[in-house]
């Protein structure tokens, strides 16, 4: 089909379009999607905006009014199906793999949008050029990534919003009792320290986080919940011995649990991970530590925070192996003086803010 000026794609769809955005997996992808809903959703409130992720990350985008419809991906031929049935007037491609692609092409949509650089080219009829042509400079944030595909086909260029994650009543209800087990209750601030990842080369030193949770306490009274996810049962019995046996260690929660942990947290501590990422989208200050990734691309996006990383030629790398080293030096070399610094001048911050706001209203 003949196509017409890309910029014209969003201005032009009638009023209630349904509009498909794929994004099926990665916790961290999911929330870096956010920023664009809300600003396409500001921007035309009347598009219902549909998106398609696995049920595991559906959590993410529950109550975002941003999002019209939550589609749930489970298996490919019944997901096609159900897609093709909708007719869906543009398909967006914000995860781009191989099932995604033939996702894209089963929907059916007129419009069917990616980047320039992903799989399948021939699948797509709206090619969106690489982020830098938008934003300059050699590296961009993934927020302003995901908002490329929008403003290509017709979204206004604007400042990019916060990523934005909302917890749900009953999850906040549960982990008010799990955080009452453990003698937390609603008038004690607490930290939420993860000392997961999904690589090693992303994984700060456990007794150092233990090291760090102490300090917390005993500068600020300021107590540590550790979270840890399904992927973090490698080292769970480390993080045991490293905190102590009366330590709050959450290792059951779910995602929707883990959100609602994470709004209610003074400060977050922990390593590149999705649990960071969420931390930011529930405004908590957040204090991350890089190795392997790039802190450019996967800082915390809008939000008070420090980033702790130490530079190295290497880095970034794909983080699945040290390829430089016989051990990953890039996150061993974070020292806990750099990670209490960090908390320092952010607690610091976080203090002056407040102290601000209240001179305002007084």
């Amino acid at each position: 089909m003949s196509l017409p000026d890309p910029s014209t794609i969003l201005p032009g769809l009638p009023p209630g379009a349904e509009v498909l955005i794929l994004r099926l997996r990665s916790l961290g992808d999911v929330v870096m999607l956010t920023p664009a809903l809300e600003a396409v959703h500001a921007w035309r409130p009347d598009l219902r905006l549909c998106v398609m992720v696995e049920p595991a990350f559906a959590p993410v985008l529950e109550g975002n009014p941003a999002v019209s419809e939550i589609l749930l991906f489970e298996s490919f031929f019944p997901a096609a199906r159900a897609l093709r049935r909708r007719k869906f007037p543009v398909t967006f491609n914000h995860h781009a793999g191989p099932t995604s692609a033939w996702l894209t092409l089963a929907a059916g949509s007129p419009v069917r949008v990616t980047w320039a650089d992903r799989q399948y080219q021939a699948f797509y009829n709206v090619r969106v050029p690489a982020a830098q042509a938008f934003f300059g400079g050699s590296k961009v944030h993934t927020a302003e990534h995901r908002m490329t595909q929008f403003y290509w086909t017709g979204l206004p260029r604007g400042p990019v919003p916060a990523a934005r994650v909302y917890p749900q009543a009953a999850a906040r209800a549960s982990v008010r009792l799990s955080l009452i087990a453990h003698e937390i209750t609603s008038q004690t601030p607490y930290a939420v320290i993860h000392p997961g990842a999904a690589y090693f080369t992303k994984r700060w030193n456990i007794a150092q986080f233990a090291g760090v949770a102490r300090w917390l306490e005993a500068q600020h009274g300021i107590y540590s919940v550790v979270a840890l996810g399904p992927g973090d049962r490698g080292i769970a019995a480390e993080v045991r011995e490293a905190f102590g046996p009366q330590a709050p260690i959450l290792d059951a929660l779910s995602l929707h649990e883990l959100i609602a942990l994470l709004a209610g947290a003074r400060i977050f501590v922990g390593n590149d991970s999705g649990p960071a990422h969420l931390a930011a989208a529930a405004g908590r200050p957040a204090v991350v530590i890089f190795g392997s990734s790039d802190s450019v691309t996967w800082q915390p996006w809008q939000t008070p925070h420090r980033v702790v990383q130490n530079d190295f030629p290497c880095n970034p790398c794909r983080g699945d192996r040290c390829y430089a080293f016989d051990e990953p030096r890039c996150i061993l070399s974070v020292t806990p003086e750099q990670v209490k610094e960090a908390c320092q001048s952010l607690l610091d911050d976080e203090k002056q803010k407040r102290q601000s706001e209240l001179s305002i209203l007084n």
